[in-house]
């Protein structure tokens, strides 16, 4: 658990069977059409979500306010050398943050193998009756313009698709919609596991979003995802949990305190995506490495891949 003053995002990414008890996932039925939105009418907001969202626009303001969530990329005062890069993205890539004991997540670093995806990535959002029809508008225009700029990164097909066409879904929802939610993650991702529903369900004031990634039996690849993202958050917040919430699911499942320029630590002193953290997904989609490598397999590859990136970069 972080302290209170620094606060922020749990990214749990979970492997079905990779490294930990998560059931496989059964073959995916045909896509079920998910309710529209307009048929659910808006319920006012309880007094705890309305709290949150105080909550975190002070958060938001206490933080930018101490130079925290910059939306530079961090190039004129955070240099970063080859060994530097390597080492982050082993320790990023190559292991989990959290595990399950006792069908609950905990935060505990353990060595996994290199996991990604290997097929286009649909991803479709999914808005709580909550969240305005403004701010709708907005977050699908930043996801779309995001799913370009991981696509050309990863050299995957990502998209912005329909949440029925989806096999990466971003739920956006307040905190009572959150609560109640058991019911549209069973139908999004039939066979999920309860653990990641009840850690969605009951995700604590200092989880700011999480996302969930899932392979089927004991594959090293990736099929499924979902994101949970606040309904609550004010714009900064929650353009940086998409950024960094979407960029981990696609199989940076660790943070690092030794990552700067980045996204993939929990100091929060960047918002969004780094030229650093472009780079980590670029060697993590390099075609030279293989889902299911290990630390010691995979070094020697990512070295390579380093020193091409960086040139005459140190």
């Amino acid at each position: 658990m972080r302290s209170a003053r620094r606060l922020i995002v749990l990214g749990l990414v979970l492997p079905a069977l990779a490294a930990c008890s998560v059931a496989p996932l059964p073959d995916p039925p045909a896509p079920r059409p998910l309710p529209r939105p307009e048929e659910t009418p808006a319920p006012e907001p309880s007094a705890e979500s309305e709290e949150i969202r105080r909550y975190f626009a002070t958060i938001e303001k206490d933080l930018k306010s101490r130079g925290l969530l910059r939306t530079d990329n961090g190039q004129t005062d955070a240099p970063f050398s080859s060994r530097n890069l390597v080492e982050n993205f082993l320790r990023i890539a190559l292991y989990d943050e959290y595990t399950t004991a006792a069908g609950a997540l905990v935060a505990r670093e353990t060595e996994s193998r290199l996991r990604r995806w290997e097929t286009p990535i649909r991803m479709g959002l999914i808005f709580g009756p909550s969240v305005p029809e403004a701010q709708q508008r907005t977050d699908r225009a930043s996801v779309a313009a995001y799913a370009r700029r991981l696509a050309r990164l990863t050299g995957l097909s990502i998209s912005l698709t329909s949440p029925a066409a989806a096999n990466y879904h971003i739920l956006v929802l307040n905190e009572d919609e959150r609560r109640h939610s058991a019911g549209i993650l069973n139908r999004i991702l039939p066979g999920i596991d309860p653990t990641a529903v009840r850690t969605i369900q009951l995700m604590p004031r200092s989880t700011l979003c999480l996302v969930f990634s899932f392979s089927r039996g004991r594959d090293s690849v990736y099929s499924d995802a979902i994101a949970v993202i606040r309904g609550e958050h004010p714009p900064t917040l929650r353009l940086s949990c998409y950024h960094e919430e979407l960029a981990q699911g696609l199989g940076l499942a660790n943070d690092s305190p030794a990552a700067r320029p980045s996204i993939f630590n929990d100091d929060e002193e960047f918002a969004l995506l780094t030229r650093h953290d472009e780079l980590l997904l670029q060697i993590l989609y390099d075609r030279r490495l293989r889902p299911g490598m290990t630390e010691d397999q995979a070094r020697p590859i990512v070295e390579t891949i380093v020193a091409e990136l960086l040139g005459g970069e140190s």
